[in-house]
């Protein structure tokens, strides 16, 4: 039996609908997408009408105004599925994922988190961080749904520094002779998702290996993984599971289902993961009222490679901030935001920027690209990065809710 105690992960018993459950409308997207588009949200609605779907089990940030009905709507779905026996399960195994979009095909592995690995505080020397500044705030009510829940689903994506590719390639390239869990096309404009189960002792012991390989070459105070997205999500995870501990023996810590996580493990230098910015859009602002918020940083009109440009009145507006010193961009940017209390919105992708900004009126900021290349090193050096740095991928391809864990 593989020890994987000392890797911050392990396999799970995954659940997965029965057929003719496991389908195209059974997976929907991370809930934190599309905020300011409700309409995206309504015609997956629409098109899912009665089918079981994880839709029925989350509630997408869009409608946090209806939060609480729909809180007891999940938790109603979730208590109906179980009692309607929907599920199969898949014990002590991972599920590798190739995902399809427009990017390319991107690889995963959905795996268990050891939440006793991860550490979300600033400065923390842990195996698995957080790659953004946390905020507590967002903590309890999502701990709330958590403990109100029989059923755990994730959008949670870990990352992987493995320019090799030595964990997730040999088990790609073996693929055919691995058992097919699904093979989906996707609502959303998703692509097409691919899942087959690794559940065999030689495949866990090659795995293991891989990572005690990668841990064994970190540097002094380096992370093995680092949370690319639903960082809140596992901090709430922790949260719970920090409360549930004290109340229990040192036997049954070991395996408790509190004490793990879902996640979907990717490389970081897969070629079909894009690191995208995330832009801000303020609600009913002025270009000149953010002019008036950015000054500090010395905001002038540039007319070749700006930091930024505000879009949404008669013409873009790219500017060069000279003040921001050494300072990351993202951070500065976000702190004068913060302090001038303006009614932001983060948005994934130009064209979607542009969209919202003349459907709802305000202005929008163009954020700069950050390299996937400087992640690793820049949580190791600063702790973290400003939150909604960067996404991966365009909201389309963020991971989509399809395996599920029992928590209670």
């Amino acid at each position: 039996m593989t020890d994987w105690r000392a890797s911050g992960i392990r396999p799970a018993d995954v659940l997965l609908p029965r057929a003719p459950g496991l389908g195209r409308f059974w997976p929907v997207v991370a809930l934190d997408q599309y905020t300011s588009q409700p309409e995206v949200w309504r015609a997956a609605e629409r098109e899912i009408g009665s089918h079981p779907s994880t839709l029925r089990l989350v509630v997408p940030e869009a409608f946090l105004e209806e939060t609480e009905a729909r809180g007891r709507q999940v938790r109603e779905a979730m208590e109906d599925y179980l009692r309607r026996d929907l599920f199969s399960v898949l014990p002590g195994s991972f599920i590798l994922v190739e995902r399809e979009t427009q990017s390319g095909k991107r690889v995963g592995l959905v795996l268990a988190v050891d939440l006793e690995a991860y550490d979300y505080a600033p400065g923390s020397r842990s195996l698995i961080r957080a790659t953004e500044e946390t905020v507590l705030d967002r903590i309890p009510p999502r701990l709330k749904v958590r403990e109100q829940s029989a059923l755990e689903l994730s959008h949670v994506m870990l990352l992987v520094d493995d320019p090799e590719d030595g964990v997730l390639g040999p088990l790609y390239r073996k693929r055919d002779s691995l058992p097919l869990a699904y093979d989906i096309p996707l609502l959303m404009d998703g692509g097409r998702v691919r899942g087959w189960r690794v559940a065999g002792e030689e495949d866990h012991a090659r795995l293991a290996s891989a990572l005690d390989s990668l841990r064994e070459r970190l540097p002094p105070g380096g992370l093995l993984f680092a949370v690319g997205d639903g960082n809140h999500s596992l901090a709430a995870a922790k949260a719970s599971w920090q409360k549930q501990k004290p109340g229990l023996t040192p036997e049954e810590q070991e395996a408790h289902p509190a004490r793990f996580a879902l996640a979907e493990l990717v490389n970081l230098h897969s070629e079909a993961l894009l690191f995208e910015p995330i832009h801000r859009m303020a609600f009913g602002v002025g270009a000149q009222r953010l002019l008036e918020v950015l000054s500090p940083l010395g905001p002038v009109k540039a007319e070749t490679a700006p930091d930024i440009v505000l879009v949404g009145g008669a013409e873009d507006l790219p500017l060069a901030l000279n003040g921001k010193g050494d300072a990351l961009l993202t951070d500065a940017v976000q702190r004068l935001l913060d302090g001038a209390a303006l009614p932001l919105d983060y948005v994934h992708g130009e064209a979607a920027l542009r969209s919202v900004a003349a459907a709802r009126g305000g202005t929008g900021i163009l954020m700069p690209e950050f390299p996937k290349s400087a992640l690793f090193p820049t949580v190791r050096r600063h702790g973290r990065l400003p939150r909604k740095t960067f996404s991966m991928g365009e909201a389309n391809e963020k991971r989509f809710y399809l395996e599920v864990r029992r928590i209670r």
